[in-house]
């Protein structure tokens, strides 16, 4: 699988409160399953090991056949999963993909993989949208975990941050459709369409 010092394992975003969509999107079913076994499914194809990060009340409604990970450090948001994460292993990397992410796809995850520089802090695309890094789809390498909890210590949930001001490698996504980010109920009927090809 992969090669290096660091093995690579994957973690499925999946603590979210989805107020805004009105529903955890984790549950959405976009490709035939819930979104976020989908994600763990398309993982498995090119990590050592993968995980779903929840928060504890979601963890026994989850399939007993993916392994878990809960929030163990206070706070909320992407930042809490991750750095949970690597409270559990903090020497491997964490290819990071959030189920805020209904069109990724395994060229997308094989083309991040593909590009990226175990000697940065991260690997991750830059957001088509914005042109931020995107920190919903990022390889975070072991050095990267006193990064996040120094901004963690600021007060950011969101490792944009820490991506932004950290040794980052940000490359260009091929399909810029895959990073798109449904975070509302228009936004999932824009993802519908796009499926059925509309």
């Amino acid at each position: 699988m992969t090669t290096g010092a660091a093995k690579l394992y994957g973690l499925v975003l999946a603590g979210g409160q989805s107020t805004r969509m009105g529903m955890d999107k984790g549950l959405m079913d976009w490709h035939g399953k819930e979104q976020r076994y989908y994600i763990a499914d398309l993982l498995q194809h090119c990590c050592d090991d993968v995980f779903i990060s929840c928060r504890e009340e979601q963890q026994q409604e989850i399939d007993g056949n993916y392994k878990t990970i809960v929030d163990s450090v206070d706070g909320k948001g992407p930042m809490a999963g991750i750095l949970s994460a690597f409270e559990q292993y903090n020497d491997v990397a964490w290819l990071v993909v959030a189920c805020d992410l209904p069109l990724v796809d395994a060229q997308t995850l094989q083309q991040l993989i593909a590009g990226r520089d175990k000697s940065k802090t991260a690997t991750t695309y830059k957001s088509p949208y914005d042109g931020l890094p995107e920190p919903l789809i990022t390889i975070w390498e072991p050095k990267s975990k006193t990064v996040l909890e120094e901004f963690k210590g600021k007060g950011y949930n969101c490792p944009r941050k820490a991506l932004i001001n950290s040794d980052t490698l940000i490359i260009d996504v091929l399909d810029e459709q895959a990073l798109m980010n449904t975070n509302t109920p228009e936004d999932a009927e824009k993802v519908k369409q796009i499926i059925a090809g509309l």
